[in-house]
């Protein structure tokens, strides 16, 4: 099953947090499952806040990535189409509000879970948490709006 992020047109797939042709970024993948989104993430530890915890600009960046991929899914859905259509889906964070909640664990893997809260023309507003082993460490909502062309 491929992630919204694989359907990322060629030039829009380097950004630290998603981009699948980024050898250095996280390159999160982001799904439906039931009425939510979700993505996995393990920190490495180089992701290092303090011992035994992540890094908090982490996981303001995955909840950042993951509102954005879970903005063009829901963009697909709300047409109709799926996301090997023309034209592409392509957003970009307008805003990010990140609530930390729980010393966030090193060495487990991360779960994100999307909710959408809001389409209204080019904008998506999403609700992001982070999990690590069942337990929401740190919440999120992203603002995204569809990425101006004269960015493409």
């Amino acid at each position: 099953m491929k992630a919204i992020q694989d359907y990322y047109p060629e030039e829009l797939s380097y950004c630290y947090g998603c981009g699948r042709l980024n050898e250095h970024g996280h390159q999160i993948k982001s799904f439906w499952d039931n009425n939510e989104t979700v993505a996995h993430f393990t920190p490495k530890p180089y992701h290092i806040a303090i011992p035994n915890y992540v890094y908090g600009g982490l996981i303001a960046s995955l909840i950042d990535c993951h509102g954005t991929g879970s903005a063009a899914l829901a963009s697909y859905k709300a047409e109709g189409r799926e996301p090997d259509t023309l034209p592409a889906f392509r957003f970009v964070t307008a805003s990010l509000q990140v609530d930390y909640l729980l010393p966030t664990p090193l060495g487990v893997e991360l779960e994100l879970r999307g909710n959408i809260i809001e389409m209204k023309g080019r904008k998506v507003i999403t609700e992001i948490t982070v999990s690590a082993n069942q337990v929401i460490c740190a919440k999120g909502k992203v603002i995204a709006v569809q990425m101006p062309k004269n960015l493409i």
